[in-house]
């Protein structure tokens, strides 16, 4: 049986007997965790168990969103401390090649941590390019306010995931980072002139446009389609993403229970597949929900599971590191941190 484009959230810290039966028949290609199913290691490797059990696949990808500072869903005890995307920009200031250094090996550790949990995904790095006067969702999150120092991270970044079997996500494609409003809960409008655009907030998707997996923006680019955002826009994704950007990855939505999108869970699904994107994400594990997201989905044929394939092979292979250093290189960078916000 063939597998649908969605990647689904699951309810709790088990699998309930009618999750595990809309994954019997659906068979998903993916599922996200969230804090809400993490208690201990031996419940998280057992509910992904379960799950996998229950699609009947062991080729699904498993995601999480690790990035570190506010947005990491296992958090100590339960994961290492970790920090956020910018504390690697401030160790760039004195010097970007140590930084990017850090950064690899931060990952590298996180790719190890998450691999011995059954997930294989994880939701990062944050290419976005804030800029002043945006609202903090991306924030912290972010690496720097240049292209360079964004690229040189963000790449050090999603090699560490890679070198440890794990697929790094890009997000959000093609740029959040002037957004004024938080897209959980609005939509956000950039009226920004396209070419200024492709310049600066597409620019880091570009230079990295070979990785293997990006996740939408569900941000309104009025200069290139004012109907509506990225994630259903088929003129946004196909002349910005996959050609101006010349991303060819998997591209996953974001979110399509978040307030940025209109109209029914199915509806938001069947748009972002028409639009272009290869698979939907849906988070909030509503079963109902879940079915209606499933409902809106196709299965994953084509180039779509091509797509697929390229990045699930990622997980098939890791190449050994230096450990003791890779702690340390941590710490050394969780030292300047600071404190950031709770997660989003």
């Amino acid at each position: 049986m063939t597998a649908t484009a969605l990647i689904t959230g699951l309810s709790g810290t088990g699998l309930l007997p009618q999750e595990s039966a809309f994954f019997a028949r659906t068979r998903p290609c993916g599922i996200i965790l969230f804090a809400r199913n993490c208690v201990d290691h031996d419940q998280i490797r057992s509910l992904v168990t379960d799950a996998l059990n229950a699609i009947g696949s062991t080729s699904v990808l498993v995601l999480i969103d690790q990035e570190g500072g506010r947005v990491q869903r296992l958090r100590p005890p339960l994961g290492r401390a970790l920090p956020p995307g910018f504390a690697y920009g401030q160790l760039a200031d004195a010097d970007l090649a140590h930084a990017c250094r850090v950064a690899f090996d931060a990952a590298r550790l996180v790719a190890d941590d998450l691999r011995a949990l059954g997930i294989n995904t994880n939701c990062a790095p944050v290419l976005d390019l804030p800029v002043a006067g945006s609202h903090d969702i991306i924030g912290d999150r972010a690496y720097g306010s240049t292209v360079e120092r964004v690229v040189a991270l963000g790449q050090a970044v999603a090699a560490g995931y890679i070198a440890g079997g794990v697929v790094p996500v890009i997000k959000h494609i093609p740029g959040h980072g002037r957004a004024t409003a938080d897209s959980h809960l609005d939509l956000p409008v950039v009226m920004t002139p396209h070419a200024e655009l492709s310049g600066t907030d597409f620019a880091p998707f570009r230079a990295l446009a070979k990785l293997p997996a990006a996740m939408t923006a569900h941000v309104v680019y009025g200069a290139i389609d004012g109907t509506g955002p990225a994630t259903t826009s088929a003129r946004v994704i196909t002349s910005v993403i996959r050609e101006d950007i010349g991303f060819d990855g998997l591209l996953m939505s974001d979110d399509l229970s978040m307030k940025a999108l209109s109209g029914t869970i199915r509806e938001r699904a069947e748009r972002s597949i028409a639009a272009g994107c290869d698979v939907v994400l849906h988070c909030n594990g509503d079963l109902a929900e879940m079915e209606a997201a499933a409902a809106g989905a196709p299965a994953l044929t084509g180039l779509a599971a091509a797509r697929f394939a390229r990045a699930f092979a990622i997980t098939g292979s890791t190449q050994p590191f230096d450990r003791a250093a890779a702690e340390a290189n941590l710490a050394s960078v969780l030292a300047v941190a600071g404190t950031s916000r709770e997660s989003v």
